[in-house]
């Protein structure tokens, strides 16, 4: 069931040695700015690229296969939520972004506040690098690998992979990254696309067929919700529940209240003030093609509901009785998985499996496979530059450009044993991929956008305001951790996890407006230069206004929402 052909892992090998050598080829390492931004030369295709390709993961291919088996059809919201939460970033974050001339997000904190904050985010920042999106990453291949080779260890295959990632990111740098994430992300569409039409293909039918099965299944109560019946949580009963974006609020996994609320705060801390994103707009040429490059990575992300999602709907309707005992996948209990419901995070491996043919099956684990190495040599390089410029460069500022890269690579080299320690934990924490990944961010996140849009839009937040609601709003997160180990507040751990972050995001606002108040004000000059004002507008507007429809920003923002509005229509 999981065997490889000669020709298949031929074709796994050749692009895996072919990335890493031209990952090498293009490094750029000449200064700091080149090693840690690519000398500020991206294009709008490249960032818009290199942001989808960061963000579509091999940690989220697996997660969205898995939670559309779940008949979770509603994680797509976390993905057309992006265009909305781009556009805001493009409009008011991004042109303070560049225009500072950052390094890192946290040294955009010490411009507007203080080094305190800076010095929190960025640790922070560097933990959650390693305990989400490296670590993700690296458990997502050591999946795949280990059912292509179960006698192999999965910490070796896991520090296989990290040095794989690591052999072209110490090196080359955000160039190198980002050079191999537009090949990347090319090979990972391609993949997906055939994935998906494949599926079709042995389904028999087209989208009305798949629409067709699923209610014969959910009629038939061939659909196993695990324990949300004995929970009381709600449960789709016909195909056009299931592709419904907008579910009641007993939805165990996103109710409606959720996606007004919690995906907006979640998304717009991934995508404007995630140093593992945004440094990849820090790099663009300009603010145009900034601004190009996060519209093009909103587009891109719209398809994904056909060609990541829909996949996973197909496996439920061919795959849901398939014994997979065979692949030996052990559960965290120690018993072996004997089918897609005990394991639903092997959803996207049985799928290859299942449908590719020989050198197809190849050319899409090798996807599979750049996906991870994509996200994970993203991470590397993000906290490699938060760790250089947010910590050794404040403690020894007469270092050179030279010893700033040497830094870099030496903690990228940390980074990975760091990660590839943390990757065991994944599958203790929780039986979804996707929801430790969204776990996670919910309670790091809301105090840190807190700071962000108070300093951004109101004058009066402080250093003071900030740091200590960063704090509190930290402090607060770690206590509904251990809540959730210990059982301190049973109330509290019944709560959703999108929930949490709202209280969360709540008690930041309402900390930081309080000390804000309470102390001095920040410097003229930092409010100044840092917040924004009714005048960007117009003098923006007044720019903007010689240049050609295709080339304004604004005019292909409101083309890119109703392409949204459109797309999401026909799922609400």
């Amino acid at each position: 069931m999981n065997e490889l052909s000669y020709i298949d892992i031929t074709v796994i090998v050749v692009y895996l040695v072919g990335i890493i050598i031209y990952g090498i080829s293009k490094s750029k390492r000449s200064s700091s700015e080149d090693y840690f931004l690519g000398g500020r030369t991206m294009t709008w295709p490249i960032v818009g690229i290199a942001l989808f390709s960061a963000n579509i993961s091999s940690s989220t291919l697996v997660g969205l296969a898995s939670d559309a088996y779940q008949t979770n059809i509603n994680v797509y919201n976390y993905e057309w939520y992006a265009v909305v939460v781009l556009i805001f970033f493009a409009i008011f974050f991004l042109p303070f972004y560049l225009r500072s001339g950052v390094y890192t997000m946290p040294e955009f904190l010490e411009r507007r506040y203080d080094k305190r904050t800076r010095y929190y985010f960025s640790f922070i920042t560097v933990v959650g690098n390693v305990m989400v999106d490296t670590a993700a990453g690296l458990y997502v291949g050591s999946i795949v690998l280990k059912l292509l080779f179960p006698d192999t260890s999965s910490t070796i295959i896991i520090i296989g992979l990290a040095i794989a990632a690591a052999a072209y990111t110490i090196p080359g740098g955000l160039n190198s990254v980002i050079q191999t994430e537009v090949i990347q992300a090319v090979l990972l569409i391609i993949g997906s696309c055939l994935l998906t039409y494949f599926a079709f293909d042995k389904l028999g039918g087209g989208w009305s067929a798949m629409m067709n099965k699923l209610d014969i299944m959910l009629a038939a109560g061939e659909v196993n919700f695990g324990d949300r019946m004995a929970e009381g949580k709600y449960m789709p009963t016909n195909a056009d529940e299931v592709f419904s974006l907008v579910r009641p609020d007993n939805d165990e996994f996103m109710p409606w209240w959720g996606l007004l609320t919690g995906v907006p705060l979640l998304g717009f801390y991934f995508w404007a003030n995630n140093q593992f994103m945004v440094q990849r707009v820090l790099g663009a040429k300009d603010l145009n093609h900034g601004r190009w490059g996060a519209l093009f990575a909103g587009f891109l992300k719209l398809p994904v509901i056909f060609i990541m999602i829909v996949p996973g709907v197909l496996a439920l309707l061919l795959f849901s009785t398939l014994d997979i005992s065979g692949l030996n996948y052990p559960l965290p209990d120690g018993t072996m998985c004997q089918n897609l419901s005990d394991c639903p995070n092997l959803t996207y491996p049985v799928l290859l499996f299942q449908l590719l043919p020989v050198g197809v099956l190849g050319l899409v684990v090798a996807g599979l496979m750049a996906a991870m190495m994509s996200s994970v040599s993203a991470t590397f390089n993000s906290a490699s530059t938060l760790i250089t410029m947010d910590f050794v460069k404040q403690l020894r500022p007469d270092m050179t450009s030279k010893q700033l890269v040497r830094v870099g690579q030496i903690a990228t080299l940390i980074l990975v044993v760091l990660a590839s320690l943390w990757v065991p934990v994944i599958e203790k924490v929780s039986d979804s991929l996707w929801g430790y990944l969204q776990l996670v961010i919910a309670f790091t996140c809301p105090p840190v956008v807190a700071a962000f849009l108070l300093g951004m839009f109101w004058k009066r937040a402080n250093g003071n305001g900030a740091f200590i609601s960063l704090l509190i709003g930290g402090a607060c997160a770690l206590f509904m951790i251990l809540s959730l180990k210990y059982e301190i507040i049973a109330e509290l751990n019944e709560l959703h996890f999108l929930a949490k972050a709202n209280v969360l995001f709540v008690i930041s606002l309402i900390v930081h407006v309080v000390v804000s108040l309470s102390t001095k004000p920040q410097s003229e000059q930092q409010i100044l230069e840092y917040t924004y004002k009714k005048e960007m507008f117009t003098e923006e507007s007044n720019e903007l206004a010689g240049l050609p429809w295709y080339k304004n920003y604004r005019i292909l923002s409101v083309i890119l929402l109703i392409v949204t509005a459109l797309l999401v229509g026909f799922f609400w």
